[in-house]
């Protein structure tokens, strides 16, 4: 009994931390932001320490894109892929568009504050374990089988890509191949051998509280005060405008795909309205390729950090939001994976017709 009184207060934080949305990115974030706070020279008693927690960024976010790049694959069938790809552009196009438009166009280049860089890796970016508990509860198979292709997103990749091209980042070559090389080795070796993939599946979550703390330990709570309502701003942005765009061009390729109304199911691109807990590390990941961008770091990781909560409390009611519609105008998951099934059966037997009059 005296055993279980001890553990019972533990029990019920544990339990209390599970609520927090993004809570293994975000609690250790605060944490690494308390210590630079208030206790800024604890990390530096060499060794192992200050190694792992205050110099261990590099070295973290390349095994996690390693870890990350085998759960990439390519076997996924083709209903899947070319849903996955339709909310991909939509999602990752829109978050791209607004960032860069931003940077170019708004006076100041930032919007009430908000930083294109903080925008890109925001929008662009996705909560793939919220995704999955989404579409398992609402969705069917191919909107969770989805999830591999749209993971494409995970990590600072697209962020990258997109100020890299606009000219608002240098990123030497050599420099570009170092970040991208753990990513596809891991792809490789995970597309080669699927022992591989599930070895190194635990590893995407089990270094994101690392992650997150090491980044929280370069802001101070000052920053994280001045970024709490642009990124609450940040957040809305990306459930209004880069879940309507996944949502959008999903129902296109719907329409153009010739699919009947019954199939037109989009609860895989509401779902896909949210901020992944990862992408807090993006701007840590830009700034240690293009040291411009050190000095917006800390702020743009805050807002970045405030989006992700504030998607992951609100997407699960867009999602909840549009199975409500999509119910009311009999579009179904359950409808989508008939008529999948039936044009299957029939691609199938056009195959067979010539095999069999030859046989004939």
């Amino acid at each position: 009994m005296k055993t279980n009184r001890f553990i019972a207060p533990f029990q019920r934080a544990g339990s209390l931390l599970g609520k927090i949305p993004g809570a293994l990115m975000i609690i250790p974030l605060f944490i690494g932001a308390t210590i630079n706070t208030f206790f800024p020279e604890v990390l530096d008693v060499g060794s192992f320490s200050t190694a792992l927690f205050r110099d261990g960024t590099g070295a973290l976010l390349g095994l996690f894109f390693f870890c990350m790049g085998a759960q990439i694959d390519l076997r996924s069938t083709a209903p899947t892929i070319q849903k996955g790809m339709a909310i991909l552009i939509g999602k990752v196009g829109i978050g791209v568009l607004v960032g860069l438009s931003v940077a170019f166009f708004v006076p100041g280049g930032t919007l009430f504050g908000l930083l294109p860089l903080a925008i890109i890796a925001a929008m662009t970016n996705s909560n793939s374990t919220l995704y999955v508990a989404l579409t398992k509860q609402f969705g069917n198979a191919t909107d969770r089988g989805a999830v591999a292709v749209i993971s494409v997103n995970d990590g600072p990749f697209f962020t990258m890509i997109a100020l890299g091209a606009a000219g608002l980042a240098a990123f030497p070559l050599q420099m570009l191949v170092g970040i991208l090389l753990p990513l596809a080795i891991g792809f490789l070796l995970g597309n080669l051998n699927r022992t591989v993939r599930e070895f190194l599946m635990p590893g995407e979550s089990l270094l994101i509280p690392f992650l997150g703390f090491v980044v929280g330990r370069g802001i101070d709570f000052g920053t994280l005060g001045q970024a709490g309502m642009q990124g609450l701003l940040l957040g809305l942005m990306t459930l209004v405008l880069s879940g309507g765009a996944a949502i959008g061009t999903l129902h296109l390729f719907h329409v153009l795909s010739r699919r009947p109304k019954p199939a037109r199911n989009m609860i895989s691109a509401a779902a896909e309205s949210t901020t992944a807990g990862n992408a807090i590390a993006t701007p840590a990941a830009i700034a240690l390729v293009d040291p411009a961008y050190q000095a917006i770091q800390a702020l743009a990781t805050a807002q970045v950090a405030a989006a992700t909560v504030t998607t992951a409390i609100l997407a699960p009611l867009l999602v909840m939001l549009v199975s409500r519609w999509q119910l009311q105008r009999g579009i179904t998951p359950e409808a989508e994976t008939k008529w999948i099934e039936q044009s299957k059966k029939s691609k199938r037997a056009v195959e067979s017709s010539p095999a069999e009059l030859a046989v004939q």
